[in-house]
């Protein structure tokens, strides 16, 4: 099988509330400079490559919500909606659903709209040679684990934070789904872990935070203005 001719899929997960913003606007729609955070993360995949199959997943009490957002911000990348489920876990199994192989399929958070063409580019090169990629970093800051009565040092050489887009062969991922939630499933790479699947490791960009809290939107808005021409 000629991976290069693979379609490409972009799932994009944005089901999130707005509580730890102590909104009751989803952080999803959110305004990030002068449109709401997931129309960014849309676009990133769109300018990676245009003719990505891109597929988003939202609560469906938030549907209409979003079609009067594309409408009154004339958003107008094509993309397909599915529902969105009690967990990450049934959301994004929603969202592979009717998808056709082969196919490499990249999972991304929808509130990660600093995600850059280069680490994109990095998941779906590496994917396209070893079945999986995840985007990480290195840590900078000291880490100590939790034990019963204490905490230990750790070392952190031996620890990434990671990112995604998380990139997969769609046989890989559509099996892996096929398993029961487990709350050890933190995310994809957790679920293609579980099916006995090696994760493949690339480099992550460190703007590509996840905006889930006040402070991640005010660093978004110093970042947004020296990453894009907008």
């Amino acid at each position: 099988m000629s991976v290069n001719l693979m379609k490409k899929v972009a799932i994009i997960v944005a089901g999130g509330s707005g509580k730890r913003m102590n909104s009751t606007l989803p952080k999803q729609f959110m305004l990030l400079k002068n449109k709401p955070i997931l129309m960014y993360s849309i676009e990133r995949f769109y300018q990676y490559d245009p003719l990505i199959e891109i597929r988003v997943i939202l609560a469906p009490s938030e549907f209409i919500t979003w079609e009067k957002l594309c409408e009154k911000y004339h958003f107008k990348i094509k993309h397909t909606l599915f529902e969105g489920g009690e967990h990450r876990f049934d959301s994004v199994k929603n969202g592979l659903k009717d998808l056709l192989n082969p196919a490499l399929v990249a999972i991304h958070d929808g509130v990660r709209p600093l995600v850059s063409l280069k680490t994109i580019a990095n998941c779906f090169d590496l994917a396209e040679k070893n079945g999986v990629a995840i985007p990480v970093l290195e840590l900078k800051e000291s880490i100590r684990r939790l034990t019963v009565d204490s905490s230990e040092c750790e070392e952190r050489q031996f620890f990434r934070t990671v990112q995604t887009p998380q990139v997969f062969y769609s046989e890989i991922i559509l099996k892996a789904y096929e398993a029961s939630y487990k709350d050890s499933f933190t995310d994809d790479a957790s679920v293609v872990e579980n099916y006995g699947q090696k994760i493949f490791l690339t480099n992550g960009n460190e703007e590509n935070i996840k905006i889930t809290t006040h402070v991640d939107l005010l660093i978004a808005h110093i970042l947004i203005d020296n990453l894009y021409d907008i």
